[in-house]
This record gives structure tokens, C-alpha cells and sequence, in this order.
């Protein structure tokens, strides 16, 4: 048979049970504990736990605040938001747990790969490894969508099985299941849809393999869509009840503004996938053994579809930032077990890799904590009742500072950064007049952007602060310098 019982799946508490998931979930801890409590991890992720915290005062996606996520994400911060504190730590603790239940799914199809519990462990543990090396180290929204992407392959290894079995209801039921898990995926982010499809197809091939009528297959695959778009049906339902113009909002920041977004230079994504291919290389060399061992049983062709899959949808944007390729470790690390068991010194090269890349990458790099709470002091101590506005640097000022948002453009990179003009919807000139006319008490920029300048919207605002401003602050970020800027008619308070 071509799948034996080295390949069913395996419950044992030793393998993927209650151990191993206190086993991750310690590591986790112990890899990131180093970040509990810096707000600014990455810029993404501080706008998501902005927009969360301000939907509960009232503030409507896409409406008050435009992005392009889908909402489900912003709905986990939401909720994450309703935990005690500032929601900075509360988030950390939330993608800590996220990230071991994640890699207690690893380590688990691993095992349905034919892995012994001692590498498909190592396999989970890795995953968690590579999250804080991909910039996954906090709240990224793959290091939580790959939970829901990694429940719904978990139950696609099963149909090898169940297709022996000629089980057609527990395939049909399964299919359900991971179908309706790929959906939360896609409400979290919208790229999982290439998944998404792919475990609908490996159900629908197992089903008919069952023996399962037309009809049947017929009926399957449609309530398995359904299911697929429900979390998405049920949003784009909700913005069509509020009416067309918050309607509109909606469809254009999710559906039509990614397309006119503008390209990188080749240079800049090719030196991008070069970074990341080097970061996953034990991963691409696993694969590459994997791929050449013979008999391939069915499990391991659907892991390598899921991979290939994952891969499109790796592709789909095109900007290629190292986090994009966070939900390809869900499949990497999975392949890798079997490898990591028939190779003794694997896990050890694999584990070795990985944490001389963390300690040079994660541990030694400042992590600015302090610089941003610092600016978001100034920021509150000054408001004087108005808004303070960030032009370049980090949107989680807004939430620390507990300030009111100027505009509905928060994410600095709208306005201040060239790949986002004409790709917002805004007249960013016009927008960011209608913000300097408001006369902000503070305002905070960069003296080295993150990425090039919007010419335009960059010089007004330098003319601005020249004329109507004075430094109060400078501290670093990065490789450059947050710099914090008081209207000329007022007093520092500190």
C-alpha cells in the first residue's frame, strides 16, 4: 500500500499532544520574550492593533481608517484589544499562542508524513524558529491566518485514508471543515484563497476516488465553496447594509487598490528573494531530499500541491517582503520532518542555522522601545486638545500617546511614501493639506524614510516645518532617526 501506518495520523501525547504543545509553547515563549512589550516590532502590525483598538471607539474600517487587510484581521486585534494594558503585550502573549498551536499542527502533519515524534517536533520547533527570522517575531497576520491554513492541511492529509476507507461522508464533513478553516484565512488576509482551493480540489479528487456519485461531488464542491467564501460573504454583506458609500469604501481598499499600487525596482526585489532564499535554504534543501525519495506516498503529493500552491500565492502581490513568505513555512517545515528523521545530524543543522540567523538578526539589532515611547510622550504631553499627526515613522504613536488621528490615512506610508501614490483613492497632496490647515500641535517624521519619498507630499511638508515648526526631539530608529517636531507658537511641555 502506498500509505502505510508510517503515514496515518498519530495522536500520541508525545508526538502532538498536550507535551509537545507545552514543549512549543515554551520555546515560543523563550524566543520571544526578548520583544514582549516593544510597540514598534514592525510597522504593520502596530496598525493593526491601531485600528483594532480604535474600532471599539467606534471607528469603521476603510472608512475612518484605510488599509487593505481584510477585516477579520483587525477584528483579532479587536478582540485582543478588550484584554487589560495598552494592548502591546496583550497582542505578543495572543501570536505567542497562535505561533504554538500553529507548530503543534506542524509537528502533527509531520508525523502524517512519516515522521517519528522526535523530528516532527524538531519541525514544529523550527517553524517557530523561522517565524522571528521572516519578521514574524510579533503579530504579522500570517503568524495567525497559518493556524487556520494549518488546521485545514492537517485535515487534507487525512483523505489518503478516508479514500481507502471509502469514507465519502467523513471526506464530505472534512472538506467542510478545512474548507470553511481556509475561509478565516482568507478574511485574515486574502492570498490563503490559493490554498483555499487547493485543499477544495485534493477533497474533491479524494472524494470521487472514494467512489462517491456526480452528484455527490457535485453538491460537496459547492457547499465546500460556500463555506470557503461565508467569512468574506458575510463582511461584504455587513459594508453593503451600511449603504453604497461605505460600500464602496470597502471594495475599493480590499478588491481595487492593490492594482495600482506601483512595482519595485528589480534590483530591490531581487536582493529581497535573495534574503529570503538564504533564510530558508535548510528548508529548500529538505525539500529537494524529500522530493527524491521514492515511493512517494499520496500524503506527501498533496504537502508538495500545498507547497506549490503556497508558492502562487507567494508570488500573487509581487513585492516579495521576507514576511510574505511566512505562510510557506507552514509546508516547508512539515516536509522537512521525515527529512530531519532519516538524517541525524539535520536536526541539529537545521536548530543550529537558525538560531545563529536569530541571535544576529533579533537579539543584537536595538530595539528602539524606548525611542518610540519617548516620541509618544511628547506627542501626549503637547496635544493641547488637537491631533498630532505622524507623517513617517510608526502609527502605534497614535495608540501610546493616546492620541485622536488627523486623518483617516494613518499608515505613514500613504501619504509620505512613493509606492502608495495614486494607489490609495486620496489626492495625497490635497490630503495632507488639509492636515498642515489644521495646525497639528506636534509632528513627527523621519530624516531617513523606509522607503523613497513621495516627492511631492515630502516637500510640503519640509517647507511646513521649516516655517511653522522647531525640533523638540530626535531619537534613533533603525538606521535613522524619529524626529519630533512642536508648532513654533508653543511651549515644550514635557
Amino acid at each position: 500500500m502506498a500509505h502505510s501506518a508510517s503515514s496515518a495520523p498519530d495522536t500520541r501525547l508525545s508526538s502532538t499532544g498536550w507535551v509537545a504543545f507545552a514543549l512549543l509553547l515554551l520555546w515560543a515563549i523563550a524566543l520571544r520574550a526578548h520583544d514582549f512589550g516593544n510597540p514598534i516590532i514592525h510597522v504593520d502590525e502596530q496598525y493593526y492593533l491601531l485600528v483594532g483598538d480604535r474600532m471599539l471607539h467606534g471607528a469603521v474600517p476603510y472608512v475612518d481608517l484605510w488599509d487593505r487587510k481584510p477585516v477579520g484581521l483587525f477584528l483579532i486585534f479587536a478582540a485582543i484589544r478588550l484584554l487589560p494594558g495598552d494592548g502591546i503585550l496583550a497582542y505578543q502573549l495572543v501570536a505567542t499562542l497562535f505561533a504554538a498551536a500553529t507548530a503543534w499542527l506542524v509537528a502533527r502533519g509531520g508525523r502524517m508524513l512519516g515522521a517519528r515524534p522526535a523530528a516532527a517536533l524538531m519541525a514544529g520547533a523550527a517553524y517557530i524558529l523561522w517565524l522571528s527570522l521572516l519578521s514574524g517575531r510579533g503579530g504579522q497576520s500570517p503568524v495567525f491566518y497559518n493556524l487556520f491554513t494549518g488546521g485545514a492541511a492537517v485535515l487534507t492529509l487525512r483523505l489518503p485514508v478516508l479514500a481507502e476507507a471509502r469514507a465519502t461522508r467523513a471526506i464530505v464533513l472534512n472538506g467542510a471543515a478545512a474548507c470553511l478553516l481556509a475561509g478565516l484565512a482568507i478574511q485574515t488576509k486574502y492570498t490563503p484563497v490559493v490554498e483555499g482551493a487547493f485543499f477544495g480540489a485534493a477533497h474533491l479528487w479524494y472524494l470521487h476516488r472514494a467512489g462517491a456519485t456526480l452528484r455527490l461531488c457535485v453538491g460537496a464542491a459547492l457547499l465546500w465553496m460556500l463555506l470557503g467564501i461565508l467569512p468574506t460573504g458575510l463582511v461584504v454583506a455587513e459594508y453593503w447594509r451600511r449603504g453604497p458609500a461605505v460600500f464602496d469604501a470597502f471594495w475599493f481598499s480590499n478588491f481595487a487598490s492593490v492594482s495600482l499600487r506601483k512595482g519595485y525596482p528589480a534590483a530591490k526585489i531581487a536582493a529581497r528573494l535573495a534574503g529570503t532564499g538564504a533564510q530558508l535554504l535548510p528548508f529548500i534543501i529538505c525539500t529537494v531530499i524529500a522530493l527524491r525519495q521514492r515511493p512517494m506516498a499520496p500524503e506527501r503529493w498533496i504537502a508538495f500541491g500545498w507547497l506549490a500552491a503556497a508558492l502562487i500565492a507567494f508570488a500573487m502581490i509581487g513585492a516579495f517582503f521576507d514576511h510574505y513568505a511566512l505562510p510557506l513555512m507552514l509546508p516547508l517545515a512539515m516536509i522537512a520532518a521525515p527529512v530531519l528523521d532519516r538524517h541525524r545530524a539535520a536536526p541539529v543543522a537545521l536548530i543550529g542555522y537558525g538560531l545563529i540567523l536569530f541571535v544576529a538578526r533579533v537579539l543584537l539589532p536595538p530595539t528602539d522601545a524606548s525611542s518610540a515611547r519617548a516620541v509618544a510622550q511628547v506627542m501626549k504631553a503637547n496635544d493641547r486638545g488637537g491631533c498630532p499627526y505622524v507623517f513617517a515613522g510608526d502609527s502605534v504613536l497614535y495608540l501610546l500617546a493616546d492620541a485622536c488621528i488627523p486623518t483617516r490615512y494613518a499608515f505613514p506610508s500613504t501619504l509620505a511614501y512613493d509606492a502608495e501614490r495614486g494607489a490609495s483613492g486620496a489626492d495625497e497632496v490635497a490630503e495632507l493639506d488639509r492636515i498642515l490647515a489644521t495646525r497639528p500641535p506636534v509632528i513627527v517624521t523621519m530624516d531617513e524614510p523606509m522607503a523613497p519619498w513621495n516627492p511631492a507630499t515630502h516637500s510640503i511638508m519640509t517647507a511646513t516645518l521649516a516655517r511653522s515648526y522647531r525640533q523638540a526631539l530626535t531619537v534613533p530608529r533603525e538606521d535613522a532617526h524619529l524626529l519630533v517636531y512642536l508648532r513654533r507658537d508653543l511651549p515644550l511641555r514635557r
